[in-house]
């Protein structure tokens, strides 16, 4: 076994997952952003209609 191949196959695999972590890290953090935005798109739409008990509720079905 050759300690020097896995050394940098060690190397690399730490790597690999740290830009992996970072990525989504990334992701979450942008997931975030877009949540939030809708969240105060929504607040500021039901603020701005002429009848504010309209849309309040949502109904679904299974």
């Amino acid at each position: 076994m050759d300690i020097t191949a896995l050394s940098t196959s060690c190397c690399q695999a730490q790597t690999l997952n740290q830009v992996g972590v970072a990525m989504l890290s990334k992701s979450l953090d942008s997931m975030e952003t877009m949540g939030n935005s809708m969240v105060n798109m929504m607040k500021s739409s039901m603020e701005l209609s002429v009848n504010p008990a309209v849309g309040g509720n949502i109904d679904l079905y299974v």
